[in-house]
């Protein structure tokens, strides 16, 4: 009896830890946000666990119930979960896949087990059901992020790049053609300026916006920085041709975009054009002879396209040298001065001399200043190359002054950039003074280009240095539209009649009027007039004969170092 007592209250107290161990599994699976499906292969029983409900609004109590998930979710998951539910057929033990539910939101991992005995046959089976929607969300965030650009939800760059590397190895195989376009809105800063930065950003959306049309499986489009978007179009022919989409582009700059502040912008862009494999046959360099002839398509004007061809990468990667070799040479200051006299026409008396720089590179090759100078305007190295030339050029006159005490007039060109310095008046006295050189002996020359950006500020400038006795000479005078206009408002004192003039003044009748005219207007108005350009005696004495007052040009002389200027002052004393 004892005995009998004690196997009772054993197995009431295992029955006891067997339901305290399912509670707890129980409770485990009740807090947890999975759901199970527990299958006996063997009697072909089947259970649901834990939070089932979550994820689907019906129940599975015999195995035939498990077509209803099919029913729950996307039908391009179908097959991937015919395989899961069927997985003991395979012999494999573990395998998962991803399915989406129906209501569009929710992700789920479903990863099942099958157990073997030891003859390998299936005797049970587990199917775990895992939310993954924020993972998921998380990482399609992500790849959004590593494939696409934010503000105009085009390709970024770096997918950009990895998408035409995959068209080039195809061109490569298949002997095709690919073109990339560079497109870039021009003057953009001056949107960025005028209207703000959140209206810069629209428009590069709504711009970008618009460029998505084109995109299809052999053209792919991108964001690839701040005002540029890349093209890359696989066998350009057909309606994908790079005419069609050019003259797309440029039929749609016709018409405004409309900002959120009720702002119209009409936009201009850039496009240069390279294709594979003619202009390259690499990624990079493809994309990079783009660019490339994007900066020549800019520097012909607004709304201009241009194709790659062989000349324009030559002159970008000489350009690249010049800048090179230009930053070298403005740290060790490796230039040197010519001086070109000017004559007055009566008597051929020297007036004075034109500084002109000259750049030997470390070479030994003479570098063009129409090479160098606009490198220089658009580096910045303009103003301290400005400075030197100032600095050197009256230096040098101040020593001829001193020792030959010959009354001349030394003439400097400004670059606009050295016209918007702050501290552009104060250099010029600051220099004149430190020679002690006499103001009304120092010339500074301008040209209309000067004048474009900002003429009010040059023009005050310009009055103020005026005031200091410091002369004025507007040069290339007659080769600007609005040349004119500047008469009336610029404290000139000497004008400057263009080399164009000069060349053909002695059989075009339009040239002999406009030319005689000038002279007579800018006599009235009391200024002196000099032509650029004089290289016969008989273009000397046709402009003598109508009231020219000065001449420069290589019919008298060329330009030349100091030592022979200094031997034409003394033929002049």
């Amino acid at each position: 009896m004892d005995d009998l007592n004690y196997q009772i209250d054993f197995l009431t107290a295992k029955c006891a830890q067997l339901t305290n161990s399912e509670k707890m599994y129980r409770l485990i699976c009740d807090s947890s946000d999975r759901a199970y499906i527990y299958q006996n292969l063997l009697d072909n029983t089947i259970s649901t666990v834990s939070n089932w409900n979550y994820f689907f609004d019906f129940e599975i109590k015999e195995v035939k119930d498990l077509t209803e998930i099919f029913n729950a979710i996307e039908i391009e998951y179908a097959i991937p979960l015919r395989e899961m539910l069927n997985l003991e057929k395979t012999g494999i033990e573990n395998n998962s896949t991803i399915i989406k539910l129906r209501n569009g939101k929710t992700w789920v991992e479903l990863s099942v087990t099958v157990i073997y005995d030891e003859k390998r046959e299936p005797t049970d089976k587990i199917l775990r059901f895992n939310d993954i929607t924020k993972i998921k969300n998380a990482n399609d965030e992500l790849t959004y992020m590593a494939y696409y650009d934010i503000l105009t939800g085009l390709y970024n760059r770096n997918y950009f790049v990895r998408l035409l590397a995959d068209f080039i190895r195809d061109a490569e195989k298949k002997k095709d053609i690919i073109a990339v376009l560079f497109v870039n809105i021009d003057e953009f800063r001056k949107i960025n300026d005028a209207f703000g930065m959140v209206i810069g950003d629209e428009v590069v959306q709504q711009f970008g916006q618009f460029l998505a049309d084109f995109k299809s499986d052999n053209v792919v489009v991108s964001h690839f920085n701040a005002d540029s978007y890349c093209i890359a179009v696989y066998d350009p022919v057909g309606h994908r041709s790079v005419d069609i989409i050019t003259t797309a582009i440029y039929d749609r700059l016709k018409w405004p975009f409309y900002m959120s502040n009720q702002q119209e912008l009409i936009l201009s862009v850039s496009i240069g054009i390279a294709e594979y494999p003619e202009a390259a046959t690499s990624t990079l360099e493809l994309i990079n002879c783009a660019e490339i002839v994007m900066f020549k398509a800019k520097s012909l004007g607004t709304n201009s396209v241009k194709y790659f061809d062989a000349p324009i990468l030559q002159d970008y990667l000489q350009n690249i040298s010049i800048e090179n070799k230009l930053k070298e040479a403005v740290f060790s200051q490796n230039f040197s001065l010519n001086f070109q006299p000017q004559y007055s026409i009566k008597g051929k008396k020297l007036r004075g001399v034109e500084a002109l720089i000259r750049w030997r590179d470390q070479d030994g090759k003479m570098i063009s200043p129409m090479q160098f100078i606009p490198i220089a305007e658009k580096n910045g190295t303009i103003v301290p190359i400005g400075a030197w030339v100032m600095d050197e050029s009256i230096r040098t006159y101040a020593e001829w002054r001193k020792q030959y005490n010959y009354p001349m007039i030394l003439s400097l060109n400004i670059s606009a950039i050295q016209y918007a310095q702050e501290d552009f008046i104060d250099t010029v006295i600051d220099t004149i003074g430190r020679y002690g050189v006499n103001h009304d002996e120092i010339e500074l020359e301008i040209t209309e280009s000067v004048l474009i950006n900002d003429f009010k500020e040059i023009t005050d400038k310009l009055h103020v240095l005026r005031d200091y006795g410091i002369r004025i000479s507007l040069d290339d005078f007659g080769t600007g539209y609005s040349s004119l206009s500047y008469l009336k408002g610029l404290p000139i004192t000497t004008l400057k009649i263009d080399k164009s003039f000069v060349d053909t003044i002695l059989f075009d009748e339009n040239t002999k009027v406009i030319t005689e005219s000038i002279i007579y207007m800018v006599r009235k108005l009391g200024f002196e007039t000099i032509a650029e350009g004089v290289e016969t005696e008989e273009q000397y004495t046709y402009l003598e004969s109508i009231g020219c007052d000065g001449i420069q040009g290589y019919y008298l002389n060329r330009p030349m170092p100091a030592e022979d200027i200094e031997k034409k002052v003394l033929c002049h004393l």
